[in-house]
């Protein structure tokens, strides 16, 4: 029974798993807003040479602006810039990147403020250097004694004065941690760090998720008749909602539960093969006894019924005990992990299914050798 154990646990425990993270994706998405909009820079070609949407300089501040004034559908706007580099404070370092954005991109992002206030139009309007930061950036430029609002670190060799503390987030869906970030005016980030006229991206908040298709359909047309683009497939920017990510990860984390599975199942087969090897010296051992058993008037199907039902009971027993394994290791895993559990019903009824199924299957043959003996022969063996 081990091998049937070991593979219906196996396909238990990794079905569980597979829609635990599932669940845990569309969990962590939705606290960035199910009503999220990202507006990106699409990728360029150069003779046939994919250069990345890094290349790409389509986006502004006036799309975001336009976007705003024009999207009935869109409460919220923010453009976004963003740079890597060293956070600096006295003694203490910390490699990190600062996210140049609007005063709703808290809003948009589902982040709120612990200490300190958000900056302001006019702080935006004058570059000032001044920054929110995560509390993890707070946490390894800060000792726990000191309140970090009102203090000055460096972005490189720019300083900046830190005005805002920000609630913890935790980890992202992709394992990033979400707290380790520092939010500033996007004109600061543009004019005093990167240098550039242009966006990498914009965030849009929808009214609402029922209106989040007419939002990016309204987004739509307006840049495109900002880019002065009338063929939609020159469109230099893409357009995606949570929905969308929601649908990609989980056909993404689906295609692996599926693999991971069948990979499982192959446990199933060598079991299978276990039970029939077992039978199959079964029937040679208790040959008298078959033989005893047909002189008095047992008939073949009687002797091959025995035999199947023998071997479909080592199937479906080791199918139980794996289905508690299975579930109990995918409890621990999900704790482990942080993860939602969740117990798949139709992975349960399907292992029943083809555990019994194993047993019948790999039972056959020797139940059918054992129906076929000849009973003389058979009171005669030893």
């Amino acid at each position: 029974m081990l091998g049937v154990i070991i593979g219906i646990s196996s396909v238990i425990a990794m079905v569980s798993l597979g829609q635990s993270s599932t669940l845990n994706i569309n969990e962590q998405i939705s606290t960035m807003g199910t009503n999220l909009i990202m507006v990106m820079r699409k990728h360029q070609n150069r003779g046939g040479v994919n250069l990345g949407n890094s290349s790409s300089q389509s986006l502004t501040v006036k799309d975001a602006e336009a976007i705003k004034a024009r999207c009935k559908n869109v409460s919220y706007v923010s453009p976004m810039v963003s740079g890597s580099g060293q956070l600096v404070r006295g003694a203490n370092n910390w490699p990190g990147s600062i996210q140049g954005g609007s005063t709703d991109i808290l809003t948009i992002r589902k982040y709120e403020i612990a200490r300190g206030t958000m900056f302001t139009e006019d702080d935006i309007k004058e570059f000032k250097k001044v920054c929110l930061i995560g509390s993890t950036v707070a946490k390894n430029l800060f000792s726990d004694s000191e309140n970090p609002v009102g203090q000055e670190i460096r972005f490189g060799s720019i300083p900046f004065k830190i005005i805002g503390v920000l609630s913890s987030k935790g980890e992202n869906q992709m394992g990033q941690d979400q707290d380790d970030i520092v939010f500033a005016p996007y004109s600061t980030v543009m004019k005093r760090i990167l240098a550039t006229q242009y966006i990498h991206m914009i965030y849009a908040s929808a009214v609402s998720e029922a209106v989040s298709e007419d939002a990016v359909e309204e987004i739509t047309t307006v840049l495109r008749q900002n880019h002065k683009i009338s063929n939609p497939d020159d469109d230099d920017f893409d357009v995606r909602t949570q929905a969308e990510m929601l649908k990609m990860m989980s056909s993404v984390t689906g295609f692996l539960t599926i693999l991971l599975a069948a990979i499982a199942s192959i446990s199933l087969i060598v079991g299978g093969i276990g039970i029939m090897n077992i039978m199959y010296v079964t029937v040679t051992e208790r040959t008298k006894e078959i033989g005893l058993r047909t002189a008095i008037g047992a008939r073949g199907r009687d002797i091959m019924y025995q035999f199947l039902l023998e071997s479909s009971m080592l199937s479906l027993v080791g199918g139980i005990i794996g289905i508690i394994f299975g579930l109990v290791i995918s409890y621990v895993a999900s704790e482990l992990l942080n993860w939602p559990f969740v117990v798949s019903g139709s992975a349960v009824v399907i292992s029943f299914v083809v555990c019994a199924a194993t047993g019948i299957f790999f039972g056959w043959y020797p139940a059918k050798k054992a129906a076929n003996l000849d009973p003389i022969t058979a009171l005669r063996y030893e």
